[in-house]
């Protein structure tokens, strides 16, 4: 698993801090989004203003497969991507 931002990509390093609406500044990673001071839930996090993108996303989101493409990986190459779309309404054979 790796922890990137969803929209950009961004790898936040071991020594990144977010700071609670506490004052508490801590790696939100370490403890899945839960200050370790007030105990708040972020359910979104802010990716870096100063590295990344700014955007937020949902913690959740963050979390990554090592096998799941990339931001990148996925603007790149977007064909790579398969889409199944579920069909309906009849489909050709159905009258018969």
């Amino acid at each position: 698993m790796y922890i990137a931002c969803p929209k950009c990509d961004w790898r936040p390093p071991p020594d990144t801090l977010w700071t609670c609406s506490c004052g508490c500044s801590w790696h939100t990673f370490y403890t899945h989004g839960v200050c370790p001071e007030c105990g708040r839930v972020w359910k979104e996090t802010q990716c870096s203003t100063m590295y990344g993108c700014g955007a937020w996303s949902d913690h959740e989101d963050w979390y990554h497969d090592e096998s799941d493409l990339t931001v990148e990986e996925y603007i790149a190459n977007p064909q790579r991507i398969q889409i199944d779309v579920p069909v309906t309404g009849p489909t050709p054979d159905a009258d018969r």
